[in-house]
């Protein structure tokens, strides 16, 4: 019998976010293993479905439960915001992989990444055309790498000129993060007027935007559900829309 389990980007958790292929694979599934609140947010969609659910910082429990789910013959759908491969569960699933592949009753299981939108992606769509030429997607979280790490990176994107997309701006312990990371993009040389914007809760209920300057940024207060946008040189702000611009002569 062949035994695969799923990893599958659902998108911002509507299902009109959601890629026809991960809805497909949801339908044909027996089992969704998530994070709690992902798993809230399918079951409108999804009722008949068992759900296995563990909470924050517990990624590594629920990749364990599926490859057990699947040695018991049981169709496995581990389900993550966004895109799998971007920040998901697609790379600490095939990392354990080998392990499993040598362990009696679990020979013969399969790994398919099942790709979704994430929210670089859906946020720039909300805000017009906020990542039309290259760009990078940052995450302020340390919990897995560190700061030092991650003002590296942040520095490297404004001297490349990189419009950005910025995840886990803050929390409840890293209220200043956001204003430390931008204070970081100013000391490599980023100006103070860059167009910027953000987006709370992309495809969900009470979704808001905002666009600003890098200055007006600096004094916001954002959470852990909003994608942040800085854009490049060659960003503008049009009705209330932040562009950035793909070089065509206009």
């Amino acid at each position: 019998m062949e035994k695969i389990i799923y990893v599958v980007g659902m998108g911002p958790g509507d299902a009109k976010g959601m890629t026809k292929e991960a809805e497909a694979v949801l339908k044909d599934c027996d089992v969704i293993v998530g994070y709690v609140t992902y798993a809230e947010l399918l079951k409108p969609y999804f009722p008949e479905k068992e759900y296995v659910t563990t909470g924050m910082r517990q990624e590594i429990e629920r990749c364990r439960l599926c490859f057990d789910l699947a040695a018991k013959g049981k169709r496995v759908a581990i389900v993550c915001s966004g895109d799998a491969g971007t920040y998901g569960m697609a790379a600490p699933m095939y990392e354990l992989l080998p392990e499993y592949e040598s362990k009696e009753g679990y020979e013969g299981i399969d790994l398919k990444v099942i790709s979704g939108v994430t929210a670089a992606n859906s946020g720039a769509a909300v805000l017009g055309a906020a990542l039309n030429h290259d760009y990078c997607i940052i995450s302020l979280s340390d919990l897995l790498t560190p700061w030092e790490v991650i003002e590296k990176r942040l520095r490297a994107a404004a001297l490349g000129d990189f419009a950005m997309a910025i995840y886990n701006p803050s929390s409840h312990k890293r209220k200043d993060y956001l204003k430390r990371a931008i204070d970081v993009l100013l000391s490599a040389g980023a100006s103070l007027e860059l167009a910027c914007g953000y987006v709370r809760n992309i495809g969900r209920e009470g979704m808001e935007k905002k666009v600003m300057t890098l200055r007006e940024l600096r004094e916001e207060e954002v959470d852990m559900f909003t994608t942040v946008f800085i854009g490049n040189s060659q960003s503008f702000l049009q009705d209330g829309m932040l562009i950035t611009k793909r070089g065509y002569v206009i």
